[in-house]
């Protein structure tokens, strides 16, 4: 497998300056709950969350807390039962109305369509978006991911690994205002999901908010805040206390070695 040590992205000349640092997208007192059985889930309870362009922001918790929901709720898949999701300075859209170079997304599942070519998945957005050529980012992002030699193959000849950076490729080809990403590296060695960051954050500095929901300790070094999700409730946490695995609420366990375990309830 091809190793590039920081994946290009590169930028679009006529693009405008990013305002760094503006609101962006408002999160209000979200409750989202679903039916498992004869089991009622309460997935957000009066979730809030605030975040502007150009940051970096992780988003962890333990499997159940969720992660996965706010994300679906932010892009439309999901609608919340009360509160709201407010783009600042934007007309009242609905999130599944949104363009791409609103909200782009990579799921856990990827998303890819498998009858189309690695480089076709990543066309695709800009595709259906119309407009300017955009091949010169196209050919960059295929080169800065590893890519590049496998082009013409299909989803399914390719690592899961290599699915899931077609997946953000595919993402950040027209520099959306927010990109929403499940757990971008978890089928990525060590070496490849510092990549992926470096990428998120040359992505940043072109104005793109990224929220990435992520277990992967080491990598939230990179990131510029981090927001804890237990029982559906959002708090915000100390990014060098998260990395040291020290004590950064009531319920966790100093010294964990893996991002679930700052969640895990004492044993009584």
């Amino acid at each position: 497998m091809s190793r590039v040590s920081d994946p290009s992205i590169p930028s679009e000349a006529d693009a405008a300056t990013p305002d760094l640092g503006q609101p962006l997208l408002e999160v209000r007192n979200v409750h989202k709950s679903y039916r498992r059985g004869p089991e009622e889930v309460h997935a957000l309870r009066g979730a809030d969350l605030s975040l502007s362009t150009g940051e970096i922001v992780a988003l962890i918790g333990p499997s159940g807390s969720g992660k996965t929901t706010l994300l679906n709720v932010l892009c439309g898949w999901e609608h919340p039962e009360e509160g709201e999701v407010e783009w600042v300075g934007s007309a009242p859209i609905a999130p599944e109305d949104r363009p791409w170079s609103d909200i782009a997304i990579v799921p856990q599942s990827l998303g890819l369509i498998e009858e189309l070519s690695i480089r076709e998945n990543v066309e695709l957005a800009a595709r259906l978006a119309g407009g300017r050529d955009r091949s010169k980012r196209i050919d960059g992002l295929l080169k800065g991911f590893g890519l590049e030699a496998l082009a013409d193959r299909e989803p399914t000849e390719v690592s899961l690994g290599e699915q899931q950076r077609t997946a953000l490729s595919r993402a950040l080809v027209l520099r959306p205002r927010l990109l929403l990403a499940d757990e971008p590296t978890g089928h990525q060695d060590e070496g490849w999901a510092r990549g992926i960051f470096r990428a998120l954050r040359l992505a940043a500095r072109e104005g793109t908010c990224c929220l990435v929901a992520t277990h992967n300790r080491e990598v939230v070094r990179l990131v510029d805040r981090v927001v804890g999700i237990r029982d559906g409730q959002i708090s915000h946490m100390d990014v060098d206390e998260v990395v040291a695995g020290g004590h950064v609420g009531p319920d966790t366990d100093a010294g964990a070695g893996d991002l679930d375990r700052f969640y895990r309830r004492p044993s009584s």
